[in-house]
């Protein structure tokens, strides 16, 4: 394939906004493609090289694509870097300066595969003399590129491919391309992307073999699953009304979640909640799991928790999120912030898959499965079936570091759904009966400048949620208090993978921010309330024709969610439960609701 028919067809992404006309691009894009093109194809597409989960990186960062670019294009550099800051994007200002150019393209037309290898090449450059290294091969590329080509080159070497492709497009454009959309083919496509988390994988799959080919696809050791996540109710009467009368409750930690995969060899790799490795950053869990778990290979679940080493009490999330990202000084962390994993599900037993089973036998394949220890052990949990004995577990719970509970249904049926939400599971914090103050995780797509003390900082920033249906960010609240000057300070580092010169097309918002982000950091923040607004759009018109749903004075935790991505954020739906749930929207109404002051 051709790479000017991958960049002609980005061209038409990016200036496309609906869902179902990206899916057909996609689509027209990948019916004709051999195994081998479209999984390149597709995680070109992703912004990828491999799958996410793998952690490959190209390294190469503004000023180095700068520099490729003013050689290519036998420009001057601080030119390159003047354009580049009035256009907001390098991919733009390199198709302008190689379409300027007075030499001809060098070398026979660009490929895909010839593309990907090369960008391969990149990624693998490293030690001493491999920012060169990337450079000349960014220069080659450059240098046979077309106009259009280089532009998104560019882009995607700097992470910013712009095209607002999600995964759930891609599997929407496989399912129409490989089998003519049909609703069983898509949940087919959608279960094996699920248990695998490689798309790639997945189309090779369904080019090979069409959708039988899916069949081949299920639980690896050493390939992450995506997890299944819980609903919501606002009672514990709710809670075991929804699970049919009987449920098992579990301690609700407040720690990272992983998903530990153990190998027959002993060996370990662990997986965050957004299916990055973090098993350099747990040296102790890697080697305690092995002699914790009885029969491997096995893939587990459980929730990483701080440990106070003299008390055995668990500790607030702040601690061990300061275990996340250490690269350096580990033994000296280790030992400052101990840590214990609470097994709560297995996928994966003695090799045989087991996630198909009901959740009252895994449960029973975990304790057979595990050998607790100080650093492994298993989720705290107990079967109730009236609210009196799930109160006074809840208060077991809180009382013991937890933050809630979970309930896990017992019915037939309850299966480990990976990637799906529902309500087989349901969390509920011991703060949903007094109001709404649950905390919400809001992804950051715009900020405002800071004034006075805050002058030459950001000052609030504007939060969204995520609508899996409409593929979109819904602006929900502009927060300003709860961060102290260290953390706004830090922000613009946090933020600036993410700046885009105009608003992204994936996001829906009223207010116009000073700048703007690409969806990628989450924040959790608390509020008095949700209330309607005319100018903030999440769930859109659910309530009232003409407004969205807005947080009511909120404020910053104090916790950046580094262990959710974007699309695991608070979901649309989520939000619009929670305001038919506060306790203000339960009483009769005195009038209209009033309008968030931001």
């Amino acid at each position: 394939m051709r790479f000017a028919d991958l960049a002609a067809a980005y061209e038409r992404l990016e200036g496309t906004s609906g869902r179902l006309a990206m899916r057909s691009i996609l689509a027209e894009l990948f019916r004709p493609l051999g195994a081998g093109d479209l999984a390149k194809v597709v995680y070109l597409s992703q912004g990828l090289l491999r799958p996410e989960y793998e952690g490959v990186e190209l390294g190469v960062a503004d000023s180095l694509a700068r520099r490729a670019v003013a050689l290519a294009t036998g420009t001057e550099e601080p030119r390159v870097a003047t354009r580049s800051r009035e256009t907001g994007d390098l991919g733009t200002t390199t198709q302008e300066l190689v379409g300027g150019r007075s030499e001809a393209r060098a070398g026979a037309p660009l490929t895909v595969a010839g593309v990907y290898a090369d960008l391969e090449r990149i990624a693998s450059a490293k030690g001493e003399g491999s920012q060169e290294a990337k450079v000349r091969t960014l220069v080659e590329l450059l240098a046979r590129a077309s106009p259009l080509e280089a532009k998104f080159l560019v882009r995607f070497v700097l992470g910013t491919l712009r095209v607002g492709v999600r995964e759930m497009t891609i599997v929407d454009a496989l399912a129409e391309a490989f089998a003519s959309g049909t609703k069983e083919a898509r949940t087919r496509i959608e279960g094996a992307y699920n248990l695998s988390s490689d798309l790639g994988r997945v189309a090779t799959a369904l080019a090979e073999h069409g959708v039988a080919g899916l069949d081949t696809i299920g639980l690896t050791v050493g390939r992450p699953v995506r997890p299944m996540l819980a609903e919501r109710e606002p009672t514990l009467a709710e809670v075991l009304e929804r699970m049919g009368g009987r449920t098992a409750l579990e301690y609700k930690y407040d720690g990272l979640r992983v998903q530990a995969h153990v190998a027959a060899d002993g060996t370990v790799r662990l997986f965050s909640r957004r299916l990055e490795e973090i098993g350099a950053q747990f040296p102790d869990l890697v080697a305690e799991l092995p002699k914790a778990i009885v029969a491997p290979p096995a893939i587990v679940e459980g929730e990483c928790v701080s440990i106070d080493p003299d008390t055995d009490e668990i500790q607030p999330f702040q601690e061990v999120s300061r275990r996340r990202g250490r690269k350096h000084d580990l033994d000296r962390v280790q030992a400052e912030i101990p840590v214990c994993l609470f097994l709560f599900d297995i996928l994966l037993a003695g090799g045989r898959p087991v996630y198909a089973d009901d959740f009252p036998d895994r449960r029973r394949r975990l304790e057979a499965a595990v050998r607790p220890s100080d650093r492994v052990r298993l989720a705290t949990q107990r079967v109730v079936s009236d609210v009196a004995g799930a109160t006074e577990f809840l208060e077991e719970a809180v009382a013991a570091g937890g933050e809630g509970v979970m309930a896990k249904s017992l019915k037939t049926g309850s299966a480990y759904r990976a990637g799906a939400r529902g309500y087989w599971w349901i969390k509920y914090k011991r703060d949903y009966t007094e109001g709404l103050t649950d905390s919400i995780d809001g992804v950051v797509v715009g900020a405002f400048a800071g004034r006075g003390r805050r002058a030459g900082l950001f000052g609030a920033f504007l939060l969204a949620v995520y609508d899996p249906k409409r593929a979109r960010f819904e602006s929900f609240c502009k927060v300003g208090s709860g961060f102290d000057d260290a953390r706004l300070a830090e922000m613009p580092k946090r933020l600036a993978p993410f700046a885009s010169p105009v608003p992204p097309e994936e996001v829906e918002t009223g207010l116009a921010p000073d700048r703007w982000f690409r969806p990628g950091l989450v924040l959790e923040v608390q509020g008095a309330e949700l209330t309607l607004s005319p100018v903030h759009r999440a769930a859109p018109g659910a309530i009232r024709p003409g407004t969205g749903l807005a947080l009511r004075f909120p404020r910053f935790t104090g916790r950046i969610r580094d262990d959710k991505g974007p699309t695991e954020a608070t979901t649309a739906h989520e939000l619009l439960e929670l305001y038919r749930h506060q306790v203000r929207h339960a009483a009769p109404s005195s009038g209209a609701d009033p309008e968030p002051g931001d």
